[in-house]
């Protein structure tokens, strides 16, 4: 059996995951983007919530990932009292990102859940994203968006050994 644990899995692993699932999605391939605004473009192309996803720590080094809608504002000096943080939360560095979700900054998504085979972190779905039945992540890259229903977010994160918090996390 091959260990995967030191070899992120790319997106290619990843539509194999939600294959094997019986996950339906589609991907739409498209010029790599690093934020939120530099994606604007594609929303006639792909309906549904478009995520943005905040790697934070807390001083005890617990790591979450914020998957919220794209223009949502989340506050980092209160945010750690809903999501149950020991402290106020920080970025988390692009070591831990790497090692955990698989994925550089500017690639931060919830898909990442399947590189973090030691549940080394939280992730943290808001309920107003959750409120779309399409959800709209980076397939472990920048350069695509995958579209997924939320009901199979739910149950991907849950295949993965991830229970997510569904809070509301933004103002």
């Amino acid at each position: 059996m091959n260990d995967l644990s030191s070899t992120p899995r790319t997106a290619n692993d990843f539509h194999a995951f939600l294959d094997g699932l019986g996950i339906a999605y589609k991907t739409h391939h498209h010029e790599p983007v690093f934020t939120v605004a530099e994606s604007v473009n594609l929303r006639d192309e792909i309906p549904g919530g478009h995520t943005k996803n905040l790697f934070v720590k807390d001083k005890k080094d617990r790591y979450f990932v914020l998957t919220v809608e794209e223009n949502a504002v989340v506050d980092l000096k209160t945010v750690h009292k809903i999501i149950g943080a020991a402290s106020r939360v920080s970025f988390g560095r692009p070591e831990k990102m790497l090692e955990y979700l698989g994925v550089a900054p500017g690639s931060v998504t919830v898909f990442g859940a399947i590189n973090d085979t030691g549940g080394n972190v939280t992730f943290v779905l808001d309920e107003d994203l959750m409120r779309h039945e399409i959800i709209n992540g980076h397939p472990l890259s920048n350069d695509a968006t995958t579209s997924i229903r939320r009901d199979d977010l739910l149950r991907f994160l849950e295949a993965t050994g991830h229970t997510p918090l569904v809070l509301k996390v933004t103002d």
